[in-house]
């Protein structure tokens, strides 16, 4: 039997503004990671929970993907996650969560264990799964396991600017897992101080108790600087080259997620696998919104 790679977040609906510029608004959260594995021909099982009113948008889109199967994804009534992000000038982009779904039923995932090789969760509205859900998951499975922490830092509330957190249960989430993905504010997150400039020896703190917990490697993202990675034999930078243009950084550290994955998936090892990851985002700041994305990532599958 063919294995495939099981995806577990949130759709989201996103409005997109900028100081200055257009503001875009459209599909986003998980079918980020989604639109880059069905790129890459990547069977992928989609397990998320979708708001009624984004059904038909949804489905309109990704129905035109055939390596993405979607018999786990659950309408629930009412209103999906939709989200307001804006961006400044400089510094941090700002949140608003305007609705969001209930957390998933795990069970889908655990019935389809003999069927996945890998399995990704991106914790993209913070309010995904429950942790003794995700514990459930983690204990169950015999493949490699990629957590992006994303939004678990930010705080729970609703119609109202996020902010970022402590999050001194990290462990929980993190333990056992074999890649996990932050950047570095989120990483100030886990360590207990959100407004503390994050050095590479506060990552390697953060490393090191990553690593005594049974996780293989960190991938810290850090935007245009590219991606560094930590393992327990030391650490290295992969570094992006200048792009183009500049369309859309919406979903960067999610293309690289997906294509560092597929890669991996492969059997690649983790240097090749994240410089392919590097590049694919890279490419894809050159183009806007989640059917972009998808065309991008099908049109390079090749040539990258």
């Amino acid at each position: 039997m063919d294995k495939s790679i099981g995806l577990i977040g949130t759709i989201t609906h996103d409005l997109i503004t900028f100081t200055t510029g257009t503001p875009l608004e459209g599909l986003g959260g998980i079918l980020y990671q989604a639109a880059v594995l069905c790129g890459l021909d990547k069977t992928t099982i989609l397990y998320s929970n979708l708001g009624q009113d984004l059904e038909s948008e949804v489905m309109g889109l990704i129905n035109n993907w055939p390596a993405l199967e979607t018999s786990a994804l659950h309408i629930v009534p009412g209103t999906g996650n939709r989200v307001h992000l804006h961006y400044p000038d400089h510094g941090e982009r700002g949140e608003v969560l305007e609705a969001v779904v209930p957390p998933l039923d795990p069970k889908p995932v655990l019935a389809d264990r003999s069927r996945l090789d890998f399995l990704i969760t991106v914790l993209n509205s913070g309010f995904d799964v429950d942790l003794d859900a995700w514990r459930s998951l983690v204990q169950s499975t015999e493949y490699p396991v990629w957590l992006d922490i994303h939004s678990l830092v930010l705080s729970r509330n609703l119609r109202s600017p996020r902010t970022y957190r402590p999050l001194p249960e990290w462990k929980d989430w993190a333990a056992d897992i074999t890649y996990l993905q932050a950047n570095s504010i989120e990483i100030a997150c886990l360590l207990g101080d959100p407004y503390k400039p994050c050095t590479e020896a506060d990552q390697d703190d953060l490393g090191h108790a990553a690593f005594d917990i049974g996780v293989e490697a960190v991938f810290v993202t850090s935007g245009q600087k590219g991606v560094r990675i930590l393992t327990p034999e030391g650490s290295w930078w992969i570094g992006t080259v200048s792009a183009d243009k500049v369309e859309d950084t919406t979903g960067c550290g999610d293309v690289f997620c997906g294509g560092t994955v597929a890669k991996l998936a492969e059997g690649n090892d983790l240097n090749t696998a994240a410089t392919f990851g590097v590049k694919l985002a890279t490419a894809a700041v050159e183009v806007a919104g989640i059917a972009n994305t998808y065309k991008l990532v099908n049109s390079l599958k090749n040539g990258i």
